[in-house]
């Protein structure tokens, strides 16, 4: 009975399904983004641009958690999805709870190695003399909300699988909320600096994931009991293998800040702008990238349980149209960042704080370079994203490790030596990747969907249950 709740995914008009799994679920990645940079606005009129810099140096961490949140919330999200559409029940269940047994157990082993190795890490990602003691008073209250942090977001990709965006839109929306509320009053009311605004995000997480725990009561396509939670190796590597992608897109971004970060110190010192300028400044960038990053990966999340679904049923011609739709959508959301990043960068930078005109300077050149390519982004981030959502995780993993570091590190490390002031060299580094990574993206996707237009709605159920049981091996 709970299966045929979700058989609307297969009939449903498609625009209104979007609109129904995409909306929530982008909002819901907005929501999450906006975070770390409403501390950002607030440290900058309250702290400094020091203080924006040790949000900067501290911030992977938080990426490194959410890396793991995803390949298992993300992982597990899919193979829901797949098993909704093959009429598995047995299987969804099981899965679910694998997936927080194993988000419980990642957290809590994140917290002791971070608690143990905080001052290599800070020194990792590009702590200056002049801003670690912010950076250390961040760290060790943010650390205290990694559990929650991990399980909010782990959990929020399956309750999206099970049909209800709404509701993990909603829960996150509230953690927000409550950090928005309380950082003010922390920063400029308590005067308790950094600490005070991490405080506050840990309280908003806390809210967050006590929600996300209590809807796994009231699944619509899962009903958790004692069974559910004795893990199981075959389920383990069926669904983990389909969150890989999300894992790894999350790391590289931890490498490339780290990389970034260290180079820019560097490379900084040796110019005008010296070693704090361009550290604090491209951290900003990089975060308002992902305020774009969370619509472009709401709208192919959103949609990852019709793919799913679908696929799973055997309808490639319906996978196909919503792929077509999904990146029309994509290719909209980079024009207008595009063009916002070229012709308004000050305005952007101001939001963060009144600072100098060299600062001001090395934003604009930051904004109008680093994301000049934001739409080729946009579109082989979301052709990743459903690759994922076909079971297909080792392309999706190819396609995400290519830009952010097979191809963005060693350029981030190479073009300082190229450009004058060096400086400016890590700059070039994503707009080269992009457009590579764009054309290994169509290639990878053209034969795919010339598969998706031969693919029959009607497959046995043993059929479904082969290609199921080798769906990771011959992705």
């Amino acid at each position: 009975m709970e299966q045929r709740s979700n058989r609307y995914l297969a009939e449903a008009p498609l625009g209104g399904l979007m609109v129904k799994f995409a909306v929530p679920c982008t909002l819901s990645l907005l929501v999450s983004s906006l975070y770390n940079i409403v501390d950002q606005i607030f440290f900058g009129w309250g702290v400094g641009y020091l203080g924006n810099g040790a949000t900067n140096v501290v911030f992977p961490i938080t990426i490194i958690a959410l890396a793991l949140a995803l390949m298992i919330g993300d992982g597990c999200a899919a193979y829901l999805s797949l098993c909704q559409g093959q009429g598995d029940a047995q299987s969804a269940h099981r899965s679910v709870g694998n997936a927080l047994v194993l988000l419980l157990g990642c957290s809590a082993v994140l917290v002791a190695v971070f608690a143990l190795g905080r001052d290599g890490i800070l020194a990792a990602f590009g702590a200056t003399e002049n801003n670690l003691a912010y950076a250390v008073d961040y760290f060790n209250v943010i650390l205290i909300g990694i559990p929650f942090f991990v399980l909010t977001n782990g959990l929020n990709s399956v309750i999206r699988a099970d049909g209800s965006p709404k509701f993990a839109m909603g829960s996150t929306l509230v953690g927000c909320v409550i950090n928005i509320v309380l950082d003010p009053i922390a920063i400029f009311v308590l005067h308790w600096g950094v600490a005070g605004a991490a405080w506050a995000t840990i309280l908003g997480q806390v809210v967050s994931a006590v929600l996300a725990l209590g809807y796994l009561r009231r699944g619509r396509s899962f009903r958790l009991c004692r069974d559910s939670f004795r893990p199981r190796k075959v389920l383990l590597t069926r669904f983990l293998p389909l969150g890989i992608s999300s894992l790894l897109t999350q790391v590289s971004i931890v490498i490339i800040m780290g990389v970034m970060n260290t180079t820019l110190v560097q490379y900084g010192a040796q110019s005008e702008y010296g070693a704090d300028i361009p550290m604090t400044v491209v951290g900003i960038v990089m975060k308002v990238f992902q305020i774009v990053i969370a619509f472009v990966v709401g709208i192919a999340a959103g949609c990852q349980p019709i793919v799913g679904y679908n696929y799973g049923a055997g309808n490639g011609k319906r996978v196909r149209k919503l792929f077509k739709t999904m990146m029309l959508a994509e290719a909209v959301i980079g024009a207008v960042a595009t063009l916002a990043f070229q012709l308004f960068p000050v305005q952007i930078i101001s939001l963060f704080g009144s600072e100098s005109d060299l600062y001001n300077q090395f934003a604009t050149l930051a904004f109008r370079i680093y994301l000049s390519t934001m739409l080729l982004c946009c579109l082989h981030k979301a052709a990743s994203i459903f690759l994922q959502s076909l079971g297909k995780p080792v392309q999706a993993m190819v396609l995400s490790l290519l830009r952010d570091f097979v191809l963005c590190v060693p350029m981030i490390l190479l073009f300082p030596r190229l450009a004058s002031p060096g400086v400016l060299g890590p700059l070039y580094s994503a707009p080269v990747a992009d457009v590579i990574t764009i054309l290994v993206a169509v290639g990878m996707l053209v034969p795919v969907l010339r598969q998706l237009r031969d693919r029959a709605p009607e497959q046995t159920a043993d059929q479904t249950e082969t290609q199921m049981a080798q769906m990771p091996q011959n992705s």
